[in-house]
């Protein structure tokens, strides 16, 4: 991806992109899904969805479906759906309806009536708004990250990019304290003007040669790894959906790929070890208890300063947030392009800290998801659901949801909307049923919620789009 990007921007100037990647150190795939960035990512470098999709197994997503994050009746499950063009007809209704049953008013405050991207999802549609539909709707995608590497990599090539198989064994320092220079294992040597390091987990340049500090979050992110596994598709196909299903010390992720399905159990190691992991992901799966699976290690937090002299980290090398919200290529695509932006200005501190602000911004909204999840059967949930290690803002979001206050205009007043929007904090605390109970809920003289009037809308607007297999089936047939 960072190849593509610079050599886009930079490319037509002269500058000359060198991709280096090992056939020895292989890449963490496991049927993935990505936030609407991406399709704006595929859209720049003009690389058509039908030229991709097939090749890498991809299917279209509308949003992510949380299961079993709450126990509370009627709100056991809810969709946060990907922003559309129509939102704005019925978002302001939501958002009054969680104000009112806030303070205590007897009104219908679930959000998975209230947006489009959800009832495309449920009715196993494809976001994709046909010519008499005038109106953007926002998408991701799910896919199988080897081809799209692979794909990636091609189209890099075909646009200018050296590409080297190497693995690189070695790096050296100049006086000043920069790269000078990276040596492979077969004796080779690379040298550049600047060097990305997408080493993975193992931040080889900017945390190995570098020596940048890595700030963890495991205080308030507890979860630091995940067993894998494939299963074959459903017989009712894919869906436009991830599914994210909370476990006993964590949650399992379900990917659809039009080959097979991608499964993953992502927990923390100190309240499950790797065996009673994988059983558990195996039972959800309704696997055979000697079932094949993966075990993975992840590392929750960022480098302290993303570019460091003359090294940018990007992926996980940069950093981690658990793929709950599946942000890591959204941050990827923010720091390339946030990059790029800086160098030409020269503004290496002010990339840095607006780079450590997203991944802040993130990481809350994830820390989020298990504050004010409601359940508390295990001790994971229990810690997860009562710690006080919370950053001001938020705490402060927090605060202003449970007290009545005006959300949407917290989240404007923290400039924290271009991490996720007053509608993704309100579909959140809302779907969990994060409202005072149920008994205690009165009847409003006039209700202005007229849930009938936006159920008529949004089921008329979900009407015009094709199914999901049907829009697949184009693709492949393009």
């Amino acid at each position: 991806m960072a190849a593509n990007l610079l050599q886009k921007r930079w490319g037509s100037a002269g500058t000359i992109i060198t991709l280096i990647e090992s056939r020895d150190i292989g890449i963490i795939g496991v049927g993935e899904g990505s936030t609407p960035q991406l399709k704006a990512f595929f859209d720049e470098l003009g690389i058509a969805e039908a030229e991709w999709m097939p090749r890498c197994n991809a299917t279209y997503k509308a949003g992510i479906e949380f299961a079993g994050w709450s126990d509370r009746p009627g709100y056991e499950r809810y969709f946060h759906p990907f922003a559309t063009a129509v939102d704005p007809f019925t978002e302001p209704t939501f958002f009054t309806a969680t104000a009112l049953r806030r303070r205590g008013g007897d009104v219908p405050a679930h959000p998975d009536p209230y947006f489009l991207a959800t009832r495309i999802a449920r009715e196993g549609r494809a976001p994709l708004a046909p010519a008499n539909f005038p109106f953007d709707i926002g998408y991701g995608y799910h896919f199988d990250a080897y081809l799209v590497g692979a794909t990636l990599r091609d189209f890099a090539v075909a646009s200018g990019v050296r590409h080297e198989t190497a693995t690189i064994a070695e790096v050296s320092l100049d006086e000043s304290g920069d790269i000078a220079s990276l040596r492979s294992d077969d004796g080779r040597t690379f040298a550049a003007d600047l060097y990305l390091d997408a080493s993975g987990f193992r931040a080889t340049l900017i945390e190995g040669a570098l020596k940048e500090p890595h700030r963890g979050f495991g205080e308030n992110l507890f979860n630091d790894s995940a067993v894998v596994t494939p299963t074959p598709l459903p017989a009712a196909g894919a869906r436009a959906m991830t599914s994210a299903t909370a476990a006993s010390a964590g949650w399992i992720w379900h990917i659809p790929l039009t080959s097979r399905a991608g499964n993953g159990y992502v927990y923390s190691s100190r309240y499950l070890d790797r065996d009673d992991a994988a059983a558990e992901l195996r039972r959800h799966c309704g696997l055979a208890e000697d079932a094949e699976v993966r075990h993975l290690s992840m590392k929750c937090g960022r480098a302290e300063r993303s570019w460091v002299r003359n090294c940018l980290a990007i992926g996980l090398a940069q950093g981690f947030l658990e793929p709950l919200e599946a942000t890591a290529l959204h941050i990827v695509l923010a720091t390339v392009k946030g990059f790029t932006a800086a160098w030409e200005q020269d503004d290496r501190d002010g990339f840095n800290a607006a780079i450590a602000r997203r991944y802040e911004g993130i990481r809350d909204y994830i820390v989020c998801h298990y504050r004010t999840a409601q359940r508390r059967d295990t001790d994971y949930w229990r810690d997860a659901t009562s710690h006080d290690r919370l950053s001001d803002s938020l705490k402060q979001l927090i605060t202003t949801w449970f007290t009545g206050g005006d959300l949407e205009a917290e989240v404007h007043r923290q400039e924290i909307a271009a991490y996720y929007a007053p509608m993704s904090w309100h579909v959140m605390l809302a779907g969990y049923g994060n409202f005072p109970p149920d008994e205690r809920a009165r009847p409003l003289p006039a209700s202005p919620v007229d849930l009938d009037a936006v159920e008529r809308f949004v089921h008329g607007c979900a009407l015009n789009f094709p199914t999901h297999a049907e829009a697949l089936s184009r693709l492949s047939a393009a």
